[in-house]
């Protein structure tokens, strides 16, 4: 019976595998770009921030802050972007703006923060192994430091994650696993055509299918961080040729996050030398992936922009 069973499911895979290939990479697509089609149920109650119980409001700074980012940015449509006070530190996005429920732009609120005042910072109770942050202490001085950005660079921060939107790139980054998955199939498929696979012993089949599959999620690791990088350069470098302003504001906001990250690596111990480097770099989750462009290249991508553009 259950022999059956698996003789009708393999001829019905074979006489209709091209159209299940277009349905499970369609299905993967979407998958993949939900969170991007509808980014207030998702990105937006994961990152929305809430003060005494109610969703925070970004303040009226922020607000006019960001219609000026738009409007430097060369957005015609800036109804299509919403800005929300985020819970991070450091600017988050989702959406496609030209998708009914447009994209969104989570901004932190150490960024109501000037160099004169503390707002948004020392007003915040930041917990790190279980222990709060003495702002008044040396450490605490630094993170501050490190979380305090100049108009330019939050300007920069906010114009990047709307030029990542604005340039498709959710939409790009999730094409990465159909794609691998239809490059994948096919190569399988001719690679056996070619070694005369199909007329050989099911076990030589089986154990080709799965090397084969082995080394397409391998390829789908690397083009998918190969991808992402490529997105965050491009993101970068877009933002820094808005003005020369915008250019130096992401150097500035690249060495915050980095001194950032180092100051984090000395408050979270253990934990924080095996998270970040000692440039302040992200170490990668796992051994052959690095899903975002390391920091101090996107810094030194942008100075280069700024000489070539701007000096």
């Amino acid at each position: 019976m259950a022999s059956q069973f698996v003789r009708k499911l393999t001829i019905f895979a074979t006489r209709h595998r091209l159209k299940l290939l277009a349905v499970s990479c369609g299905g993967l697509f979407v998958t993949n770009a939900f969170c991007h089609v509808f980014p207030q149920r998702t990105y937006g109650k994961l990152y929305q921030a809430w003060s005494r119980g109610v969703p925070a409001e970004l303040s009226d700074k922020l607000q006019d802050t960001f219609q000026e980012v738009l409007k430097d940015a060369g957005v015609d449509s800036t109804q299509n972007y919403t800005a929300f006070a985020a819970f991070s530190f450091q600017p988050v996005s989702a959406g496609v703006p030209w998708l009914p429920a447009g994209a969104i732009i989570g901004i932190p609120a150490n960024f109501n923060s000037t160099d004169d005042e503390g707002k948004g910072i020392t007003n915040r109770i930041v917990m790190i192994n279980g222990r709060d942050v003495k702002w008044d202490s040396e450490v605490g001085k630094a993170l501050r430091e490190s979380l305090t950005f100049s108009p330019n660079a939050q300007k920069f921060a906010i114009a990047r994650e709307i030029m990542y939107l604005q340039s498709n790139s959710p939409i790009i980054y999730s094409l990465v696993g159909s794609v691998c998955l239809a490059g994948t199939y096919l190569t399988g498929v001719a690679a056996k055509q070619a070694l005369g696979l199909y007329s050989g012993p099911v076990l030589v089949r089986g154990f080709f299918n799965l090397t084969v599959a082995a080394v397409g999620l391998i390829g789908y690791f690397l083009l998918s961080d190969t991808v992402s990088h490529w997105l965050d350069y491009r993101s970068d470098h877009r933002t820094a040729t808005i003005s020369k302003n915008y250019a130096e504001g992401g150097i500035e906001f690249y060495d915050k996050v980095l001194a950032r990250n180092r100051t984090f690596r000395f408050l979270l111990g253990k934990k924080g030398v095996e998270m970040y480097a000692t440039n302040g770099n992200l170490f990668p989750k796992h051994w052959f992936r690095l899903k975002h462009a390391p920091y101090t290249s996107r810094k030194e991508m942008i100075e280069n922009t700024l000489k070539d553009c701007w000096m």
